[in-house]
């Protein structure tokens, strides 16, 4: 199923709930409304605005469909912003003259010969407002450039919802075209829509809207064909398409995610069908969402326990027992969605059945397990966009993803596909840069990488799996190197005490990368700090610890490491961090409390 055919039906979705615009109509952000007389005086102004935070909100409302303006000056039906409207604007108005004009142009023409009183209020409002009035009561500054509709005194509804107002608006609408074109979403013949709808509620997208569909080059058309008729799609599937996927990326909408993964807008919907209610089918999107999007509880533990009981269930074939409400065969859309100048980018369009997604992200959540969870995880699976800004962007800020990558690891998590290679390079490179790789993030992300590329070969049952939690006995040298690295940092600091770089600060990447040539000057400068804990009779655990590692090594150190066992080094040394404390909370305390920056002017460089 495509794209556009999957949201078409999800139109009819809406159309059975009784939330589907009409066509023709669409749901625009709406500030004020003009009240008139029947004469045409404006007699008020009525600020239908909502309160979000600190600020007053636009609302949205069902309106005539807005035009596609572009750089061309096109009115719309019965409301528009307040250079159309009125003639006045915040910003340079070289232009508002012939805006205001085009309005009321428009409306003599679409009004000439009404009797309905609210449509004549209209016409004889816009026959004798000059721009000037907007200076005087009722009109007010903050109404500039915001979207304005109008009603007639005494009436509880606006001026385009009046009957009259919607027979002239459907006989305006009305195609000469008698048989148009097949129309390639749905099959039949119908008028074909020379321009697509705008799509709002992209992230980083025009506010006004962006086309899904357009063609704006020569090199895009074919066969002398102009705009949409290169990919016919008739008007009443591209009012459908486009109001099912507007009403799905409102900011209220639970059918896309809070937060946009990388760049891309992340809407997801299912299918209803014979098998398939409508009640099983928000079942489905209620749980995708828990799922992909987390949100803190009371008590994460037992929620955590119950998401993934019914994630297993589901993806074993047993949705029922995970929510009464789901059905076995539920289709499921996932789609992202990038901004691009005037237009948009599919970032990716996944499109199966519920129990896939389902096992899919179970996958995704025992690739990433790690013992113990890294610093605030919490118990519940981070939402994408967290892990891939706490391990690959820079200051951990969500607009510092890298877009590309940030599609990719998505396409992967809801694909079962295997992981980018280049996530596990940018993890790296992150710790290389100076983040903490005792947090433990990092070594989740890079061991979801490698334990699903190894899960994937041709010779998995021959590999050993990536430890979940501390593997003394893992037979790999990156991973026992990434130990000792960690070993070697404890015994400075248990040695030293507060210092203003730890081996870690300094020779983290280099010993990595190039083993050989560091770890001999840290095994000589281990001695000292060993040296020193048997002169002031401390514990000799962590010499026996740095022992045991250094027996499980090969004789002679690997010169260079590849990319995956500098990843496995880092997952040693998260493992051996954690773990060597695991039974002595007393020195672990103790070393929290070393780790307090010196005060100014004081230093300690030892190494």
């Amino acid at each position: 199923m495509t794209i556009l055919q999957s949201l078409d039906g999800y139109y009819g979705r809406m159309a059975a709930r009784g939330e589907a615009e009409r066509p023709g109509f669409s749901r625009e952000k709406i500030s004020f409304v003009v009240v008139l007389s029947g004469d045409g005086t404006p007699l008020d102004v009525l600020d239908i605005r909502a309160p979000s935070g600190k600020k007053l909100q636009p609302v949205l409302r069902e309106v005539p469909a807005a035009v596609k303006r572009a750089s061309n000056i096109l009115a719309n039906r019965f409301w528009d912003k307040t250079a159309y409207v009125l003639g006045r604007t915040a910003g340079p108005d070289h232009r508002t003259s012939r805006e205001h004009a085009a309005f009321k142009a428009l409306h003599r023409d679409l009004l000439a010969g009404a009797t309905d009183e609210g449509l004549v209020a209209l016409l004889r409002f816009l026959g004798q407002w000059q721009p000037s009035a907007f200076d005087a009561a009722p009109f007010r500054s903050e109404m500039l450039d915001a979207n304005i509709v109008f009603r007639l005194e005494g009436e509880p509804g606006f001026v385009h919802e009046r009957e009259a107002a919607r027979t002239l608006l459907a006989a305006a609408d009305t195609t000469s075209r008698a048989e148009g074109e097949i129309c390639l979403v749905t099959g039949t013949r119908g008028a074909v829509q020379r321009l697509h709808p705008s799509i709002k509620g992209v992230q980083g997208a025009q506010s006004s809207g962006a086309a899904l569909v357009s063609f704006n080059r020569d090199a895009f058309t074919s066969l002398g064909k102009e705009q949409g008729a290169n990919a016919p799609t008739s008007e009443t599937a591209a009012f459908q398409y486009g109001a099912a996927l507007n009403r799905m990326l409102d900011r209220s909408s639970r059918n896309r995610l809070s937060r946009p993964i990388g760049d891309a807008t992340v809407a997801f919907w299912a299918d209803t069908s014979a098998t398939v209610s409508e009640e099983a089918a928000v079942a489905a999107e209620a749980l995708f969402f828990e799922i992909v999007e987390p949100q803190p509880t009371d008590d994460d533990a037992q929620e955590t326990a119950k998401l993934g009981d019914a994630l297993s269930k589901v993806a074993a074939g047993r949705p029922q027992e995970a929510r009464p409400a789901l059905r076995p065969g539920t289709r499921f859309h996932v789609l992202g969605l990038s901004p691009n100048a005037a237009r948009l980018s599919v970032r990716y369009w996944l499109d199966d059945t519920f129990e896939a997604f389902a096992q899919r992200l179970l996958d995704h959540q025992r690739d990433l397990c790690l013992e113990p969870p890294p610093k605030g995880w919490g118990r519940k699976t981070p939402s994408v966009s967290r892990l891939l800004a706490k391990t690959m962007a820079l200051q951990e800020k969500f607009d510092n993803i890298p877009p590309l990558l940030a599609g990719e690891v998505m396409r992967a998590v809801l694909g079962g596909t295997r992981y980018p290679r280049t996530w596990l390079g940018a993890a790296l490179i992150r710790l290389r840069a100076g983040d903490d790789p005792s947090t433990g993030w990092h070594a989740a992300a890079i061991r979801a990488v490698l334990e699903r590329d190894r899960r994937r070969s041709p010779d998995a049952e021959r590999t050993q799996e990536i430890p979940v939690s501390l593997a003394k006995d893992f037979d790999d040298p990156a991973y026992q190197l990434g130990r000792l690295f960690a070993a070697l940092e404890t015994a400075q600091r248990l040695a030293l005490g507060r210092v203003n770089a730890t081996i870690r600060d300094r020779y983290f990447g280099a010993a990595s990368a190039t083993p050989a040539i560091v770890f001999p000057l840290l095994l000589r400068g281990v001695q000292n700090h060993i040296g020193k804990l048997r002169k002031d009779h401390k514990d000799g655990w962590i010499e026996r610890e740095i022992g045991e590692i250094v027996d499980r090594l090969p004789a002679a150190l690997p010169r260079s490491l590849k990319l995956e066992a500098q990843g496995r080094f880092a997952i040693g040394f998260y493992h051996q961090r954690q773990a060597q404390f695991a039974k002595r909370p007393d020195v672990a305390a103790t070393l929290d409390t070393q780790d307090i920056e010196p005060e100014e002017g004081e230093t300690n460089d030892n190494v």
